[in-house]
């Protein structure tokens, strides 16, 4: 394609988007391209060009559309038949195809009907996936109406625009201009023509470049929000990893248990006698670390019990009074506040409340070590409610304590991970592991320096109080 053409679509659409005005280096730039070309020829190509723009315009704006495309080939053409030594004199302009430029414009004032799409273009505007279309000299010529709505931009603003000015479009967002350019480096100036990326709202986007034969050079991009996918195969992942956790709690917890357990006794035997040499602090540590792995044991036995959990009928509300009750000493001792909303007194789930306490008691116990990371920066406080949506119960657990990093997040259910020096990284890998034996889910939120929010969803039931 000639350098002209190559540039004249992009300038005409920043021309008449600006109302009459582009910039003046490319404006320059294009006149230099068309200093030897034939007026029929940059007149094919400006009715061409001014047809493909119309066809994104919307019905009322297109007659100013027309106007302005009219406005910038006289100015071009008269700039180009003008001698720059008689821009000053009063002689009269020379002939630019005065009578051409009239037919066009006659044809062009006429507001064009919107035209029925054809079949094929039908079927690209209703994919689930964005497609948009750059020409080889990275003018955009073709963009769905998915791939608009994942700019947040209309299309009428983006079409027309090279590469180099969607970097710096005033429509899209920061973050979007932001993941335009890390795609660019990563796709384009390393060969990766597929990639998987994560966009600032965190949706997971499979990005394709085809290079296809058949469009003569064009380059072809499709966008898919893989998000659920994504979400389905970190269940299916964390399933797995909770499940080779259940085999090995089953084959070691016991075998350990009982040596622990002579050991305990013995040393409880010999305390007399530490007593008399003066080392009782050395009986006392060596119980107190036998108790923790104790400990340790337990929270793996619970994360390999049978999945069918021991259900009955039992109010929200009062399961959280009993486990605040529970907590409120710790809570106090912490200089935590805990609050409690439960906006349906009579909602009600069938649960194993031995094993649903055990995850609200996790839950208020990580708030409040959240909170106490912060320090003496604000007072503590955890919100706790309880509502319906739907045919779920959400009970709710929000902290005001130092929040998490994404990174933290993606990690937050798996075994053995935690971010405290004294944690097993078992407490929530079993939570979720219970809960979702109830048929329910757990969603986490989470800002940096401002908190933390867990939604608990499980299955309401009807029954009487």
């Amino acid at each position: 394609m000639d350098r002209w053409r190559t540039l004249y679509l992009p300038i005409l659409a920043e021309f008449v988007r600006n109302g009459g005005e582009a910039a003046r280096a490319d404006i320059d730039a294009l006149r230099q391209a068309l200093q030897d070309i034939p007026a029929d020829a940059i007149m094919d190509h400006h009715e061409e060009s001014v047809k493909f723009l119309l066809s994104y315009t919307d019905l009322e704006d297109r007659m100013t559309f027309v106007h302005r495309s009219l406005l910038f080939i006289t100015e071009l053409l008269i700039a180009l038949r003008l001698p720059e030594s008689a821009a000053a004199s009063e002689e009269p302009l020379p002939d630019v195809n005065t009578e051409r430029l009239l037919m066009t414009a006659a044809m062009n004032a006429v507001p064009i009907e919107e035209e029925r799409p054809n079949k094929f273009e039908t079927v690209l505007q209703h994919m689930d996936s964005g497609v948009a279309l750059f020409d080889n000299a990275g003018n955009l010529r073709f963009l769905n109406v998915p791939m608009s709505r994942m700019l947040q931009a209309p299309r009428k603003t983006l079409i027309g625009c090279t590469l180099y000015q969607l970097f710096f479009h005033s429509h899209l967002k920061k973050p979007i201009r932001r993941s335009f350019v890390r795609m660019y480096r990563e796709m384009v100036l390393y060969r990766r023509f597929q990639g998987e990326f994560q966009d600032a709202s965190g949706r997971f986007l499979l990005v394709t470049i085809s290079l296809i034969d058949e469009l003569d050079g064009d380059y072809l991009v499709s966008v898919k929000d893989v998000s659920e996918y994504k979400q389905i195969e970190q269940t299916a992942f964390q399933n797995d990893k909770l499940a080779m956790l259940g085999k090995i709690a089953a084959a070691i917890a016991h075998e350990i248990r009982n040596p622990l357990t002579s050991i305990r006794g013995f040393i409880q035997l010999l305390n007399p006698f530490l007593i008399e040499i003066g080392k009782q602090e050395y009986g006392r540590i060596i119980i107190s670390e036998i108790d923790r792995a104790n400990d340790i044991i337990y929270e793996f036995l619970n994360s390999s019990k049978p999945s069918a959990p021991m259900k009955q009928a039992v109010l929200v509300g009062l399961l959280l009074k009993e486990t605040i009750l529970l907590s409120e000493s710790e809570a106090h001792m912490k200089g935590c506040e805990l609050q409690c909303e439960v906006f349906d007194p009579y909602l009600m789930i069938a649960i194993d409340v031995k094993q649903v306490k055990q995850v609200f008691l996790n839950m208020l116990k990580n708030a409040m070590d959240a909170i106490s990371e912060v320090g003496n920066r604000r007072k503590g406080r955890i919100d706790i409610t309880a509502r319906r949506e739907g045919a779920y119960a959400v009970i709710s657990f929000r902290d005001n304590g130092k929040g998490m990093e994404r990174s933290t997040l993606a990690r937050l259910f798996d075994p053995f991970f935690t971010t405290k020096e004294a944690g097993t990284g078992l407490g929530l890998s079993v939570s979720y592991r219970i809960i979702t034996n109830h048929g329910g889910m757990i969603h986490v939120e989470s800002q940096v320096n401002e908190g933390t929010e867990f939604l608990i969803y499980l299955p309401c039931t009807e029954g009487k109080e």
